[in-house]
């Protein structure tokens, strides 16, 4: 658009200020140092036989990736990884329902309510090794033996649970009520309520509270090293591999590890999208 000789473009009539350019230096420098070391990993994975663990390369190969499965090696990366899958997978179903019956109930402030909710999420505020340590502590004055499905499934709902109820809170307070008015109108129960209006209007969010308390659980190490008992997952696994032995294995492992996390939350995104999209093409149009 001409304006008195001018070019406008969108209203304005000069270029960026040096401060776009000052804030976008400063977050492509933010982004650098947040993936750099990951793009690092991925690079030195796939370093060649007689590589090392730092650059430069010598040589391309996948015989690190191999090594990962190989029979004898100092740590059991296979099994250990079945472990978190199997703990993780666990952490998210119990985290899920807690979160989404917890959404819900708060809807409504009852006496108590406020304090509840600070309980719930003041292991936020505690160090990880000491929660750890606590956990152990109890489970050992109890008599009870530590193990996977015990004393680290609990270790790390105390991290899981608040994220999840942080989360669960934000989609049930954008949640329209006027839906379930309209069902109850029509005759349906609170049952048929539940299930056939509020949880799959919730559903996107649902599944995000689970994807996320999945990868949460998936790479827990802190709260899970003093209460894991004689089972290790794979994060426990790793950091004994580097304390006894460093190659570029532990590379491998890292990307390996990486990817079965972005093809989790690239999946989870995928149906969130899907959802959207079939909701969007139901709806009426005006």
């Amino acid at each position: 658009m001409m304006v008195g000789g001018q070019s406008y473009r969108g209203g304005v009539g000069r270029g960026r200020p040096w401060t776009f350019y000052a804030l976008a230096l400063l977050f492509g420098t933010f982004l650098l140092f947040l993936y750099g070391p990951m793009l690092v990993i991925y690079l030195l994975s796939f370093q060649g036989p007689n590589g090392g663990v730092t650059f430069p390369m010598v040589g391309t190969s996948v015989v690190w990736f191999e090594d990962i499965v190989k029979p004898g090696q100092m740590a059991n990366i296979p099994v250990s990884f079945g472990r978190s899958v199997a703990l993780a997978a666990v952490v998210s179903l119990v985290t899920v329902v807690t979160s989404v019956a917890a959404g819900l109930g708060f809807r409504r402030r009852f006496p108590g309510s406020g304090l509840l909710f600070y309980l719930a999420v003041a292991s936020l505020v505690m160090p990880s090794l000491l929660v750890g340590f606590g956990i152990g502590l109890e489970f050992k004055a109890l008599g009870l033996k530590t193990s996977l499905f015990t004393s680290a499934l609990g270790a790390q709902l105390t991290w899981t649970l608040p994220f999840g109820l942080f989360a669960m809170f934000a989609v049930v307070n954008r949640f329209n009520r006027a839906y379930e008015e309209a069902a109850s109108d029509l005759g349906a129960s609170a049952w048929q309520r539940l299930v056939n209006v509020t949880l799959p209007i919730l559903l996107p969010g649902i599944i995000g509270v689970g994807m996320g308390a999945f990868t949460l659980s998936y790479d827990e190490y802190a709260r899970t090293t003093l209460v894991i008992g004689d089972r290790n997952t794979l994060p426990l696994e790793i950091y004994a591999l580097i304390s006894s032995a460093t190659s570029p294995t532990l590379f491998a492992i890292g990307t390996v590890t990486t990817g079965v996390s972005f093809v989790i939350i690239g999946f989870t995104l995928w149906r969130i999208y899907r959802m959207q999209a079939r909701r969007t093409a139901a709806r009426p149009v005006p």
